[in-house]
Order: structure tokens, then C-alpha cells, then sequence
């Protein structure tokens, strides 16, 4: 185990101490994209309860649709009628009529497509908001481990850009696509049935589009699962770049890191840009070749006139339905990017929902209850890959009210044993015991009920003060609130601030470093739980901070069962039990000063730390 996945787990388990996520090491492996179909289907049956609203509007399209096919036979009429007239008599009051009853169907067919329109809308916000729902519960059910391997970049590309890419083509696609279909095979009956000889020969031209734009499609579906996964690649990146900034600029990596940017982003233009360019070339070849169709109905349309076997308002409303025809399959064809990719935006959200989740601990009964503060650990085994154990059979016991330190080597095993106690992961082996009840038998909240936790970092939120220190509690009266504060030397501060303990924590900053890990501390001790986990909270602050907030900590630790993670070993001195980890194993247990006397590896350490 190395010093990464040390700093990956105690800041997974930060992130748990506020919100169900971890951080992670970047860089995913590309997922395996599923089947067109399979991925469609798992869309379909994910919506299956707003089916009716969406049958709904699907309906409303096709009989817009219809009424549009229906048009061009009343202008057929008008220029016959029109034709018929010149030089003679013009029939008006027919004019009239079929101009008031083209204006009632535009009429109709222009609220039907709003009311579809509006549904659809409607339809697609709920989707969309309870696929993020979703996402967000699976979070909350997902093992660390999951965001072990996968970054937190990409996880959320899937919450935005892959849910919105649903939601637009679910809003827009899906009702273009079924209304060009409808008016695709309308325009096609009625041509037939005009004229089956102009029909063949408009849909013959209009068919060498269409199988041209096949081609096309067939071949841009893999650019669009490749721009999927750059984003998620590229968000994963300036999410690690910009939470680390200052790590970036101490160490002149800007260079590095912007040219780490250019390599991820010439990578997503490529993407994008192939998928947008063989895309693109569907709409000028639908084009064509309808334009090729209007070409072809006018010179056969032109010989049959002259031999009277129709008449001109054949021809008029036969370039209406070869319009109508070719618009429907140039948007059919437009549908296609959309749904490409829906389909890879839909595979890798999907893919998210299946993840194995914690095992359910809905049946679990038994309860910690008030804890006193006793911890056995018997022969527990761990690896966060089974082949490479990272704690050999280790066992310890812990009294209530006892302050354990735990040191060692980087690697040694010291945060995952924290993990571990938290149930951050589950043991290959072995059991936790809390007051001698088995933490495997709890549900996972009780056994977090048991811990307060501070560690290096402190995590706070975009939020006042006072919601800060009350985080997830309810029912701490102000006067709890301030009585921490001044416990541990911060109500001073806040209340020379404007807005005192309303005052709002956010990233423009205000407050120091040391200001920020006394208020986790204080948070702490609200929470009040009877066991306390310490990272140690003082390496990055001056001789001064560190003095008030060791004090601090000192207070908090009154009466609880304390593990500290101790990286500077004068600050463990009086502890009650060192444990000294070595290569997964306790390599030697005991007070400082016995620990000292014996002249093992503890003492080779602190000598180390001395000099």
C-alpha cells in the first residue's frame, strides 16, 4: 500500500463525514458500451410511468402530423379551381371556403403540436430530475471502493452533460422523430395514391439520400461515445487541477498541467469535431436529393400534364407531399446524432445505477445503543485488492475513555484501519467489536454514530457558521453553539464578525486554516458522540494555532475514546496505548515511555522524528 491510497481513503472518508462521496484517483477505465437496443430498452422501461403522458403527446404529434398530410389536397383543389377560372368565371366563394378551412387546419395542427410540446417538456423535466435523484441515492449506496477506480469528474459528467443529453433528446428528438415518421409514410400514401408513377420516381431519388445518410450514421456512432467519455475525462481533470490549485502553482506545475489540459481537450475536439463533421453530412445529402425529387416530379409531372393524364394541382400538391416527404426524412436523419448520443450518454449512466451496491441492512436489528466506548479488534484482515492484504490478522483492545495513538511508516496501514473501524469498507475477515457487539451486525449509521472525526483538512461547506458547527443535527440551541465555540477559543472571532454565527462560509475565504479546523472541532463536539477520530489537526498551522487548537482537541477528547493518527510523535505522549504498525501488523503496543524504555522500532522512529 503506498502513500496515494492512504491519502485517497482518509479523504474518502472526509468527504463521508458531509456528503456520501469520496475522492478518488482519476483517470477511469472506459466502460464497455452496450447494444443500441439494450440501452433503448433500459430508457424505455425506465420511463414506463410516464408512458401515458408521453403516449399522450405522441399521439397529439401524429395527428398534427396527419392534418398536415391532409393540406396538400386542399391546395390541389385551389389551383384547379384557380386554373379553371382563367378566362372564365372565378368560383370565389370555393376559393374562400378552401382558404378558411386551410387556415382552421394550420390552426389546429400549429395547437396541437404546442399542447405535445408543452407535454413532452414536462415529461422530459421529471425524467431528468429523477435520473439525478437516482444517481444521487446511488452515491449515497456505493462502496468506497467504486470511487476508488473511478473519478469524481467523470461520475458527475454523468449527472450533467450525460442527463442533460437525455433530457434534450427525450424533449425534442423522440417527438421530431415519431411526427417525421408520421408524416414520412402520409406524404408516401398520398403521392401513391395520386400519381403511383411521379411517387415512384420522387421516393426512388429521395431513397439514394437516405441510404447515403445510413452510411453516414453507422459510421459517426463511435465519435459520439468517444466525446462522451472526454468529457467525463476532461471534468475529471480541471476538478483535480482546480482543488489542488495552490499544490499546482507551489510546485511551477501550471505548465504541466495545462499542457496535461490541451492533450485531454485536443482529444475532446477530435471527438467532437468528427462526430459533428460525419454527422453534419446528413442534412446537405437529404437536401440533395430532395432536390433532385422536385427536379424529377416537375419533368414527369410536366409530360403527364401534357398528355392530360393529371392536372396542374396534382403537381403543386405533389411537390407539397415530396416536400413533405424529404422534410420528414432529412429530420429523421437529424434525429440520429441525438440519438447516438443518447445512446452512449444513457450506457454510462445506466452503467452507474447497475454498480453493486453496500449489502441492504434493512434487516439488520441489533443496535450499539448508548456506547460506552469499548473497542475489540479479533484477527481482522483486509485488502483493498483481496491478492495484496494490507492488514495481516490484527487485533487490539481498546477501554472506554482511552487515548490510542496509532503510528507507523506510510503504508503501514493506519488510515485503513480507521476505515476500517468506520466501516468506510468491509473487513475480508475478522470482526469489530463495539462494547462487544459486532459493528458487521449494525447498520452502518450506527456505527457512525458512535465517531466524531477530525482530520488534516478541514471540510466545511458553502454555509453560515452555525449551520457549520450543527451539521446534520437538530435540535442545538444557541447557547450549545457558543458554549463550544468558546471551549475551544472561537467565539471571540465570531462575534466581531458582521453577521456573527450567520455569517456565511464560502470559497472567497475569510477565515484561516486554523479558524476552520476549530470549527470542525467544535462541530465535534456537538455531535457529542462517545468515540473520537483524530488525523492529526495541526500539522499545517503555526506554533501559536497549534497550541489553541491541541487545547481544543485536548477538551474534546474529556471522557471519549480517542484514535489519533499521529504523524508527529511528541504530541502522543500521553497517550494511553500506542499501537506501532508495521507492514499491516502491530509491530509493538504500550505507553510512550515503555514503548522508549525498549528501544524497538517506535523508539528508532521517534529518534527519527527528533533529528
Amino acid at each position: 500500500m503506498n502513500d496515494k491510497k492512504d491519502e485517497t481513503n482518509i479523504s474518502s472518508a472526509k468527504r463521508l463525514e458531509g456528503v456520501s462521496m469520496g475522492i478518488s484517483h482519476f483517470g477511469a477505465p472506459a466502460e464497455q458500451v452496450g447494444s443500441y437496443k439494450s440501452t433503448w430498452k433500459k430508457l424505455i422501461a425506465y420511463s414506463s410511468k410516464f408512458m401515458p403522458s408521453i403516449t399522450a403527446a405522441l399521439v397529439l404529434a401524429v395527428a398534427g402530423n396527419v392534418l398536415q398530410v391532409i393540406s396538400p389536397g386542399y391546395f390541389r383543389r385551389m389551383v384547379d379551381a384557380v386554373h379553371a377560372g382563367i378566362g372564365g368565371t372565378m368560383d370565389m366563394a370555393a376559393l374562400g371556403g378552401l382558404g378558411f378551412a386551410l387556415a382552421v387546419l394550420f390552426v389546429l395542427i400549429a395547437v396541437l403540436s404546442y399542447i405535445q410540446s408543452l407535454i413532452m417538456a414536462t415529461v422530459t423535466a421529471k425524467i431528468s430530475k429523477n435520473l439525478r435523484s437516482d444517481i444521487l441515492r446511488k452515491f449515497n449506496r456505493l462502496p468506497l471502493r467504486y470511487f476508488d477506480r473511478v473519478s469524481v469528474g467523470d461520475v458527475m459528467s454523468r449527472v450533467t452533460n450525460d442527463v442533460d443529453t437525455i433530457g434534450q433528446t427525450l424533449n425534442q428528438n423522440i417527438g421530431m422523430f415519431f411526427s417525421s415518421a408520421t408524416l414520412f409514410i402520409g406524404s408516401l400514401v398520398m403521392m401513391i395514391w395520386s400519381n403511383w408513377l411521379i411517387a415512384i420516381i420522387a421516393v426512388a431519388t429521395s431513397a439514394v439520400g437516405f441510404a447515403c445518410s445510413k452510411i453516414v450514421m453507422s459510421g459517426s456512432q463511435k465519435h459520439f461515445i468517444e466525446q462522451q467519455r472526454g468529457l467525463g475525462a476532461i471534468n475529471g481533470h480541471i476538478e483535480e487541477v482546480y482543488s489542488g490549485h495552490s499544490i499546482v502553482k507551489t510546485y511551477n506545475g501550471e505548465e504541466s498541467a495545462a499542457e496535461a489540459f490541451r492533450s485531454m481537450n485536443a482529444k475532446l475536439y477530435g471527438a467532437v469535431w468528427k462526430a459533428q463533421f460525419v454527422s453534419g453530412f446528413i442534412t446537405p445529402l437529404m437536401n440533395f436529393s430532395g432536390s433532385i425529387a422536385y427536379v424529377a416530379i416537375c419533368v414527369s409531372g410536366a409530360i403527364l400534364v401534357s398528355r392530360g393524364s393529371i392536372t396542374f394541382g396534382v403537381i403543386v400538391a405533389f411537390m407539397l407531399y415530396a416536400n413533405q416527404f424529404t422534410q420528414a426524412l432529412t429530420h429523421i436523419a437529424e434525429t440520429i446524432p441525438g440519438f447516438q448520443s443518447t445512446t452512449a450518454s444513457g450506457e454510462r449512466v445506466f452503467q452507474l445505477l447497475k454498480e453493486r451496491e453496500m449489502d441492504d441492512e434493512e434487516r439488520k436489528t441489533a443496535t450499539v445503543g448508548s456506547c460506552g466506548g469499548n473497542v475489540t479488534f479479533e484477527k481482522i484482515c483486509f485488502g483493498y485488492d483481496p491478492s495484496k492484504p494490507v492488514i495481516h490478522c490484527f487485533s487490539a483492545d481498546v477501554k472506554s475513555g482511552y487515548k490510542i495513538a496509532i503510528v507507523g511508516p506510510t503504508g503501514a496501514g493506519k488510515t485503513t484501519l480507521i476505515n476500517l473501524l468506520m466501516r468506510f469498507y468491509e473487513l475480508d475477515g475478522g470482526e469489530i467489536r463495539l462494547d462487544g457487539v459486532a459493528a458487521s451486525a449494525v447498520r452502518r449509521s450506527n456505527v457512525h454514530e458512535q465517531f466524531s472525526m477530525v482530520l488534516q483538512d478541514a471540510w466545511l461547506f458553502e454555509g453560515t457558521i452555525r449551520e457549520n458547527i450543527a451539521y446534520n443535527k437538530t435540535g442545538v440551541a444557541e447557547g450549545q453553539i457558543e458554549e463550544v465555540c468558546n471551549a475551544v477559543g472561537l467565539h471571540g472571532y465570531i462575534s466581531a464578525l458582521p453577521n456573527g454565527y450567520d455569517t456565511v462560509i464560502d470559497s472567497s475565504g475569510g477565515m484561516s486554516e486554523g479558524q476552520k479546523q476549530l470549527v470542525t472541532i467544535a462541530r465535534a463536539m456537538i455531535h457529542n458522540a462517545p468515540m473520537l477520530i483524530l488525523d492529526e489537526a495541526t500539522s499545517s498551522v503555526d506554533t501559536r494555532t497549534e497550541a489553541l487548537i491541541q487545547a481544543a482537541m485536548d477538551r474534546l477528547m474529556e471522557g471519549r475514546t480517542s484514535f489519533v493518527i499521529a504523524h508527529r510523535l511528541s504530541t502522543i505522549r500521553n497517550a494511553d496505548m500506542i499501537l506501532v504498525l508495521k507492514d499491516g501488523d502491530i509491530a509493538e503496543r504500550g505507553t510512550h515511555d515503555e514503548l522508549l524504555s525498549r528501544g524497538g522500532f517506535y523508539a528508532e522512529l521517534y529518534q527519527n522524528s527528533l533529528s
